[in-house]
């Protein structure tokens, strides 16, 4: 008597099955890759490779050779697949975050470029990572972003910029500028009071140590500071 739980076993394994391969080629204008197919390192033709949005808003990223990733047979026809999606390994770990130095929790996101590249034979060790490449991180009270010794964090209630020594930060009491001077080529314009702890400059005359000439009793005018 034929058992049919062993037909219905051996059709499915007649099918092809979803598998793990690395991306062996990349069409960034198609979208498209070869993979590597694992164990058995048979080469697929050109697939298309599954985006995180196509429409009106468009998010294009493109794995590097090398990536490990998930090949989807389509109605477990071998001949016909799609790259589902990259997957870390014990090589290409998640990154961890320049704000954190950890790696993104549960409700974060976190895009790093720059990284180690996937070693593009198989092997064991990453390519060289990109000095000072940008990153940003999204954290559940936090948004912060930067690239080498630049960075911005922006939380409920103030946003603030740090270049090198220089910080800047603005908040409900103002805009603080720590580190640095401020310069503009144009005008500027004040409502309330300009306070010059140390001094003022007018055409390099100095507010506060400055001469008059011309001093005269009773309602006579001075000359012009010196």
């Amino acid at each position: 008597m034929t058992d049919p739980r062993m037909l219905a076993a051996n059709m499915a394994n007649a099918q092809a099955q979803p598998g793990f391969g690395l991306v062996s080629a990349v069409d960034p204008v198609n979208h498209a890759v070869k993979v590597m197919a694992q164990p058995a390192g048979v080469e697929t033709g050109w697939l298309p490779c599954a985006a995180m949005q196509v429409g009106s808003l468009r998010i294009a990223c493109p794995p590097d050779i090398g990536a490990h990733v998930l090949l989807v047979r389509l109605e477990g026809d071998g001949e016909h697949a799609v790259c589902a999606c990259p997957v870390y390994d014990a090589v290409v770990m998640p990154p961890a975050s320049p704000a954190t130095r950890q790696p993104a929790q549960p409700g974060e996101m976190l895009i790093v470029a720059g990284c180690a590249t996937p070693p593009a034979t198989g092997g064991t060790t990453p390519g060289s990572a990109t000095d000072n490449a940008p990153w940003w991180h999204i954290t559940r009270d936090t948004i912060y972003s930067g690239a080498g010794n630049a960075t911005e964090t922006l939380t409920n209630g103030s946003r603030a910029w740090k270049v090198g020594g220089v910080s800047m930060v603005l908040d409900a009491n103002g805009l603080a500028v720590t580190g640095g001077p401020i310069m503009t080529d144009r005008d500027m314009t004040a409502q309330g009071t300009v306070t010059g702890r140390t001094d003022v400059l007018a055409g390099g005359t100095s507010g506060h140590g400055h001469t008059h000439s011309g001093v005269q009793p009773g309602s006579g005018m001075t000359g012009a500071p010196q």
